[in-house]
């Protein structure tokens, strides 16, 4: 018995001392790739990142957010058969990732990271759409919270029209995708939105942002950015797919079954409002529908369509009232004010559109859309809104300060914003024109709707 006691305890500190030293040899290698790696030398970090990769699959997430970086590198200078055995070993890493260390690995997240990678390398590993698209459908429905990166999110979509082009997909399923795909990068661009919306309070409060708050603002910003261009690819791609001669019927067909879905009918309107079918009875169903069943923001909004359509104005606007009353979600809620008010700039109410655009602003300020709406009534307005030609064109003046505005608080307009405040500034009096009527620095009030004043630059 003595013996087998001695036996088992010599085993046990055997077993202490060979796991301390392969706890320390993992250690020393560790230092080793790490430091390589911020070197940027992946070729001389490969070897001892293998060891430790191997030996000691839990002993450091610095593993997996190195072995990026090096298997990245691999990637980017071979070709053939050992490029695609380093694609693979790639994807194979995060999966090992998110077995070893879940709680730092975003399912969603990475789970999109490798369907992009293949879909980037489709051609060399023989990946059909099919297969893809299932891919990043699998990793969206895994974790739709942290599947958020643009370009994975535009590849998802796109693979979808692809398929449909291929007559593999419906148009259901068409249309289905690119709602809850747009559905997700507004979700997307609130939060981003939201986030930079603090910081920008705070600056027009006259607090000056930390350097953490700077790189913070430049990131929210870059997101946004990304958000944009993407939305417009998705709309680009899906093109003519949607119009109203495909809409209409699919509608028809699947009202019968859908008409106690909320969110059925609340797609099915939006799309045909957004595609402009509204004229169509089909349109006056769905919203009648929708509004019975679960009346909203949107189904009064769509309520208010319908009285534009019937040329009830004050009719509409009490809906579109009522809509933002019932929306309580203050991004959303500023959408819809900046929805009507384009509506009432259509019809030439400035003054009643320059409200809704303004509590639009006060809502979401880092949305410079409303600006640009507002500075292009105020051009639209220069000739009637003056009684001398110099004051009608320093209206200009006006309507190119409110450009700027869209520019400094929305980083998807800056370039546009700067363009169109140009334009303007370029049909305002010239520096000449300022020395003969004499009135350099001055302020010129402007009426009619305007009811605002402008100062007359020094020269």
């Amino acid at each position: 018995m003595k013996t087998k006691i001695t036996l088992l305890l010599t085993l046990f500190f055997v077993g202490i001392v060979g796991f301390a030293q392969q706890e320390e040899e993992c250690m020393t290698k560790l230092s080793i790739f790490h430091e390589y790696v911020k070197a940027k030398n992946f070729d001389a970090a490969y070897q001892p990142w293998m060891d430790v990769r191997n030996k000691c699959p839990k002993f450091n997430n610095a593993i997996y957010i190195d072995g990026e970086k090096i298997l990245e590198d691999k990637i980017e200078k071979s070709s053939g058969a050992e490029k695609k055995a380093f694609i693979e070993d790639l994807v194979k890493m995060w999966q090992e990732r998110e077995a070893n260390f879940p709680s730092k690995t975003p399912k969603g997240e990475y789970a999109a990271n490798a369907c992009q990678l293949q879909y980037d390398n489709r051609e060399l590993l023989g990946k059909t759409d099919s297969e893809l698209y299932e891919c990043f459908d699998a990793a969206y429905n895994l974790d739709k919270e942290t599947f958020t990166n643009p370009k994975s999110l535009y590849t998802y979509f796109s693979l979808m029209v692809d398929l449909y082009d291929a007559g593999k997909k419906s148009a259901q399923d068409l249309f289905d995708k690119y709602d809850d795909v747009v559905e997700k990068v507004e979700s997307e661009v609130k939060n981003y939105s939201e986030k930079l919306n603090e910081l920008i309070a705070k600056e027009d409060a006259g607090t000056a942002l930390s350097s953490k708050e700077e790189r913070l603002k430049r990131y929210y910003e870059s997101y946004l950015n990304a958000y944009d261009q993407i939305s417009g690819s998705i709309d680009q791609k899906l093109g003519d797919r949607a119009n109203c001669e495909n809409l209409i019927p699919l509608y028809q067909k699947g009202f019968e079954d859908n008409k106690n879905n909320a969110v059925w009918l609340q797609r099915a309107a939006g799309k045909m409002s957004e595609k402009d079918c509204t004229d169509d009875p089909l349109f006056f169903k769905l919203v009648n529908a929708y509004h019975a069943l679960s009346p909203s923001a949107n189904s009064a909004y769509y309520l208010g369509i319908l009285k534009d359509k019937e040329g009830k104005s004050n009719e509409a606007i009490k809906f579109y009232e009522e809509a933002i009353k019932l929306e309580t979600d203050n991004f959303k809620k500023a959408k819809l004010n900046y929805k009507i008010g384009l509506k009432l700039k259509a019809a030439g109410n400035y003054g009643r559109a320059r409200s809704f655009f303004r509590e639009a602003l006060s809502l979401n300020p880092s949305d410079g859309h409303p600006h640009l709406s507002i500075a292009a009534m105020y051009a639209a307005s220069a000739n009637s809104c003056g009684d001398t030609n110099f004051n009608k064109r320093a209206v200009f003046w006006l309507a190119a300060d409110e450009a700027r505005k869209a520019g400094r608080q929305d980083p998807t307009l800056s370039k546009a914003a700067a363009q169109t405040a140009e334009n303007y500034e370029s049909k305002a009096p010239s520096k000449g024109e300022i020395f003969s009527e004499g009135n350099s620095g001055q302020v010129i009030n402007i009426g009619c709707w305007i009811g605002a004043s402008v100062t007359v630059p020094k020269i």
